[in-house]
């Protein structure tokens, strides 16, 4: 116990004393449940000493790798980079939150090993790669035809409503996922989701409902309550749900959404197809011969109830998960969804990294500034947004401006969504 604490207590470097001792409690529950401390020698032959073939994807913390143990499982190794303060606070928290946890549609996290400048975490290996890579590479078609035919997408959409629902309700203690997004599930040998990339989650008390300080999201997919005032629920995973729901039924990326008619949204053209009752026509084309036309209709309306604007008028994730695995009665009917924040973004186009790794998203506090390039800021209070971004990070931050100065004290800041 005494060892494997120790070994914990160093991935949180290089974190204040404070916050050590804050950690302290969590790190005793961390190492009393079943995950294992890994020597660093083990690892290394696993991954045949971190070779760049077997690397699988690099995010924000640093590598991930496949490797097999001597037992013969196969895992995924994600290696925190040296210098990475950023990373290091994702990289622990994701360590903190996955020892909870343990679901079917929720990536295993094996565990740790600390060596050193060297902090890694072992996962189960998933087969086969993220959903972003098979629904929007270039191939995507003809995958589609092939192994993402309309009763594995409809099986992909219950299984991460089923993950979600235990990450919301039936852990032992509530988590918000803030990232939720096809890049971020994975799909293993037999085509069942697992959820992944937990280091922009948070532990969510059910008595509460926070306000946060600092944004993390992906352009695209954060609800809009959360980008205009903070505030932080199950109902922002809610919304993200939605936007993945559209996006497996559409074929299409929201993100990367080209407007078309009065649709300047994904989610605006779903609405148009779904208020003229031809939800089969925005289906993606490689379905047509696979799809079962009343899956589609209500995956469609789900997808529109759980992107509402107003929070409250969006579902829970057991409601979708009851309505989804059985006949219920009549579905609510959705109005016009709300948009997600992307008009205000800088467009960019994730790399197709391995979801063991954190693309795309952005979690900054209103001190950093690292990503920043291209900022604009405006006095408007009910039209304020600072956006930067890189090629694999956006940040978005929203605060009060003067005529001569930008305000970057904490008193300035209205919120960091």
């Amino acid at each position: 116990m005494k060892k494997l604490t120790k070994i914990l207590e160093n991935l949180l470097k290089p974190f204040t004393r404070r916050q050590r001792r804050e950690s302290h409690k969590d790190l005793e529950a961390i190492a009393g449940r079943e995950q294992k401390s890994f020597r660093y020698e083990t690892l290394a032959a696993a991954t045949r000493n971190f070779s760049p073939k077997h690397k699988l994807g690099e995010g924000g913390f640093g590598p991930v790798y496949k490797g097999q143990l001597e037992d013969g499982r196969l895992v995924a190794v994600k290696r925190l980079g040296r210098g990475s303060r950023q990373g290091g606070k994702e990289f622990t928290n994701e360590a903190m939150l996955l020892s909870r946890l343990q679901h079917k549609n929720v990536v295993n996290l094996y565990g740790y090993c600390a060596h050193g400048e060297d902090k890694l975490l072992v996962y189960e290996y998933v087969a086969n790669e993220s959903l972003d890579k098979l629904l929007f590479s270039g191939q995507a078609g003809q995958v589609a035809a092939e192994v993402l035919h309309w009763g594995r997408r409809f099986e992909v959409i219950v299984g991460v409503a089923r993950g979600l629902l235990y990450l919301h309700e039936d852990a032992h203690t509530p988590i918000i996922h803030r990232d939720i997004k096809a890049s971020n599930i994975l799909l293993d040998e037999r085509w069942s989701p697992k959820i992944a990339d937990f280091g922009m989650a948070r532990l969510f008390p059910e008595e509460l409902t926070h306000v946060q300080t600092r944004i993390a999201g992906t352009n695209g997919y954060m609800a809009p309550e959360y980008f205009m005032s903070g505030a932080l629920s199950p109902k922002v995973d809610v919304f993200s749900f939605g936007v993945l729901v559209i996006e497996l039924v559409s074929g299409q990326k929201n993100s990367r959404f080209s407007p078309r008619h009065d649709a300047s949204t994904l989610l605006e053209w779903a609405w148009t197809f779904y208020t003229q009752k031809n939800t089969m026509d925005m289906l993606d084309p490689a379905l047509r011969s696979t799809a079962d036309a009343e899956q589609v209709a209500m995956c469609v309306q789900i997808g529109l109830l759980c992107t509402q604007a107003n929070p409250k008028l969006r579902p829970d994730m057991r409601r979708v998960v009851v309505v989804l695995s059985k006949k219920p009665g009549p579905l609510e009917e959705p109005i016009k969804p709300g948009i997600p924040y992307s008009k205000h973004k800088r467009r960019f186009h994730g790399l197709g990294r391995s979801s063991y790794t954190t693309g795309e998203s952005s979690a900054m506090s209103s001190g950093a500034s690292s990503y920043a390039t291209n900022s604009a800021f405006v006095a408007d209070p009910n039209n304020m947004a600072s956006t930067s971004s890189s090629s694999s990070a956006t940040t978005i931050t929203r605060m009060t401006v003067t005529p001569t100065n930008t305000a970057t004290s904490r008193s300035s800041i209205l919120h960091t969504v």
